[in-house]
Order: structure tokens, then C-alpha cells, then sequence
């Protein structure tokens, strides 16, 4: 497994490394985020959404469980955004796996809770809280040139 860490700064860093990892995408991409509650999961699932062109406000759908976002990409048509904290896991009956192999992108957050279910080329960012603003964020998984790239457009940071 490739890991690198990134260090972010401000909430505007937060969904501009959204909108890199959003530029870098091919269809069928499952991101599983993880990080304690005010991370910054949402935020960074904003920027995604905004480089895929999503249209409409992006929030969590801890209550309704997913939110399918339709995006002006071709190759890319619709951001599946699921939040998984409320589920049971892989026992829930979701079928969400089935959402990982539509030609979307799906963003998974609290993934760890259906880890199982996971693709295993999924993109794993883990979110460490350092300070009100501030970042550190593990990017893990085994596409080393998908990650390779989101670095590269990041910055290197």
C-alpha cells in the first residue's frame, strides 16, 4: 500500500485538495474517508464535487445514508456521496457496494464502518485533527499513480 501525508492549513486548503483529487478521477473511483466528526470529510467531499462540476450544495447525508450527486463530467456522470455512520455496517441492507461500479465516484465517509465492502483499489484519505483549521492527511491505497498525481497538482505539500 502507497501512503503520503499532506498537511493543510485552512478550510480553503481542505477543498482545493478536494478539487485536486476531483480533477485526478476515472470512473468508477471509491474515496473511503475517515477522520473523528469535524475533520473536514463534507468539506473536502465539496471540493470533489465542485471539480466534477456538481451543480447543487453538497452536505452530509448522515440521515438519508447517500445523496447521488449528477456532475457535468461525461466520464464521470454522478458523485455518490454516502455517510455510513448510522448504518450496521456491511449487515445493513443498503447493497451500497453496488454504487462502487456505476461509472460514478463514490465518496464513503466513517468507511471504515463497511471496510469490508470496499473496492480494493479504494482511495483512503485519513483526516488527523491537528488544530481548528489545521490538517494532516494520509492518502493510502494501492493506485500509486493516482496518488502520485493528486500530490503532484496538490503541490506537493
Amino acid at each position: 500500500m502507497n501512503e503520503t501525508v499532506l498537511s493543510i492549513k485552512s478550510i480553503e486548503e481542505t477543498v482545493m485538495l478536494g478539487k485536486t483529487i476531483g480533477q485526478a478521477l476515472s470512473p468508477n473511483t471509491v474515496i473511503a474517508l475517515r477522520g473523528d466528526l469535524g475533520a473536514g470529510k463534507t468539506t473536502l467531499t465539496k471540493g470533489i464535487g465542485l471539480a466534477l462540476g456538481v451543480e447543487e450544495t453538497i452536505n452530509s447525508p448522515t440521515f438519508t445514508i447517500m445523496k447521488v450527486y449528477k456532475t457535468k463530467r461525461s466520464d464521470v456522470p454522478y458523485l455518490y456521496h454516502l455517510d455510513v455512520y448510522r448504518t450496521k455496517g456491511s449487515l445493513s441492507d443498503f447493497d451500497l457496494e453496488e454504487y462502487f461500479y456505476l461509472g460514478g465516484t463514490t465518496v464513503v465517509e466513517w468507511a471504515d464502518i463497511i471496510g469490508d465492502l470496499l473496492p480494493a483499489d479504494t482511495l483512503y484519505l485519513t483526516i488527523k485533527i491537528l488544530g481548528e483549521t489545521e490538517r494532516k492527511i494520509l492518502l493510502s491505497g494501492s493506485d500509486s499513480a493516482l496518488i502520485e498525481k493528486i500530490v503532484q497538482a496538490f503541490g506537493g505539500k
